[in-house]
């Protein structure tokens, strides 16, 4: 993925351990990354979003807990050592590439190692820092937006035309442009039309996740030329991710975002938390998308080898009704461990990998839950359920008894006055308050 990004907020430890059980994360090449991130920002100077990206941020080995900043926290958990400043975060941490707030300071928090390439490493830590300055640009993300829509055959066929649309806009100019260009949002509308209350959804993770992606994508790139191949190139391979439930966003956000730079309007000053990227760039274009209608939407996918799409998605929905219903049985339909969700739960997850059962329960792969009654990391999937757009529980397979931590594919760390009680059905338990 491009970098995930999950809601996480936690605290730190002053360092305890020696330097050498410490050191996974590099300082000197930390304080390089810092400087590239900054040298890419003074280039920006302001001019994407009216605010420099660069600032506080935070780099964080998932494994060793190890962290290294390019400033001092305003309560000391961070000890200065050369030009940066080092220290260990707690284990009901979950690391994450974020914004995260800790000990006085709103971090730009990356999981090490980084990206390897120089365009590729700079791009994700200015998606990041995009997401730190959302909140001046008044374009605070809403939380935990899912696209379930996106895991069925008709939204990902209408979503993968709608890619190829994009593409051929990208390349494109003129009447071949605005002719892409309208069949792109045609397609979206067709697909939009098939899921009532889509849009909404779409928009929100649109406007979070992928301006933040448009904005990795325009700093690390040193031309238009530039970011318009590497957008191009992630068009191309989209179609091979797993889930677009989560991850549809990092691939349209820069695509309408060039688009929209190609039109000449300033369209970022006008970009609000319940915006659309697409009636913006169908106004930026003059494009008037007529009703949209099976046979329309048809016609046009022809140019765009439609029919390979649909037997391709054939193939998987088919794959994709058996990984379901086996996900069904293990954390649904067989004894579970039942865990509480408040508001003020964080997680972490790959947006690559999530898989929708329906628009409230989806399963993650591998995900760490923090919450009141403590942390649970998994390895094998657990269930997340919402209701009414709120999370609401976790489930995971029951383990033996109510005095096991730890069962096919998980470990709980259990925070003292919480315990294990057997659930309604049975063989299930619950996570409830009251032990010792």
């Amino acid at each position: 993925m491009p970098a995930i990004c999950a809601r996480i907020a936690f605290v730190a430890l002053c360092a305890t351990q020696s330097w050498t059980q410490q050191a996974s994360v590099d300082p000197a090449q930390a304080s390089h990354y810092f400087a590239e991130m900054k040298a890419a920002s003074e280039r920006d100077a302001g001019h994407l979003w009216g605010h420099r990206l660069y600032g506080p941020m935070l780099f964080v080995d998932p494994d060793t807990r190890f962290a290294v900043g390019n400033q001092q926290d305003r309560e000391g958990k961070l000890t200065a050592r050369d030009d940066v400043f080092t220290g260990t975060v707690p284990p009901e941490l979950g690391v994450s590439n974020t914004a995260a707030k800790w000990a006085g300071i709103t971090w730009t928090m990356v999981v090490w190692p980084l990206p390897e390439n120089r365009r590729d490493r700079i791009q994700l830590m200015a998606h990041e820092c995009f997401h730190r300055i959302q909140p001046v640009l008044g374009i605070e993300p809403k939380s935990d937006v899912l696209n379930s829509q996106l895991d069925t055959r008709d939204g990902r066929i209408w979503l993968q035309l709608e890619f190829r649309a994009l593409e051929r806009a990208l390349w494109s100019s003129g009447v071949g442009r605005s002719q892409a260009i309208a069949d792109a949002l045609y397609f979206r509308a067709y697909r939009r039309s098939l899921f009532p209350g889509s849009a909404e959804r779409e928009n929100a993770l649109e406007i979070n996740e992928g301006l933040a992606e448009y904005t990795g994508v325009t700093i690390a790139s040193r031309s238009n030329g530039e970011g318009l191949s590497t957008d191009v190139v992630a068009l191309r391979l989209a179609p091979q991710k797993r889930s677009f439930v989560r991850s549809f966003a990092y691939v349209t956000g820069p695509a309408y975002g060039f688009l929209l730079d190609g039109s000449g309007q300033a369209w970022r000053a006008k970009i609000r938390a319940n915006s659309d990227l697409s009636q913006m760039l169908a106004a930026a274009y003059h494009i008037s998308i007529p009703a949209v209608t099976q046979a329309e939407a048809a016609r046009r996918a022809q140019g765009y080898d439609g029919d390979e799409v649909i037997a391709l998605e054939n193939d998987r929905a088919e794959r994709q009704e058996k990984a379901i219903a086996d996900a069904k049985a293990r954390l649904i339909d067989g004894p579970v461990l039942i865990l509480p969700l408040s508001a003020n739960v964080r997680y972490t997850f790959n947006p690559n990998a999530v898989m929708a059962i329906d628009e409230n329960m989806t399963v993650y792969p591998n995900t760490q839950i923090t919450d009141e009654w403590g942390v649970l990391r998994v390895e094998k999937g657990a269930l997340i359920v919402r209701k009414k757009g709120h999370l609401v529980r976790a489930q995971v397979p029951a383990p033996k008894d109510a005095e096991s931590r730890d069962g096919d594919g998980w470990k709980l760390d259990l925070n003292a006055g919480w315990r294990l009680e057997k659930g309604e059905r049975a063989g299930d338990l619950v996570v409830k308050a009251g032990g010792e």
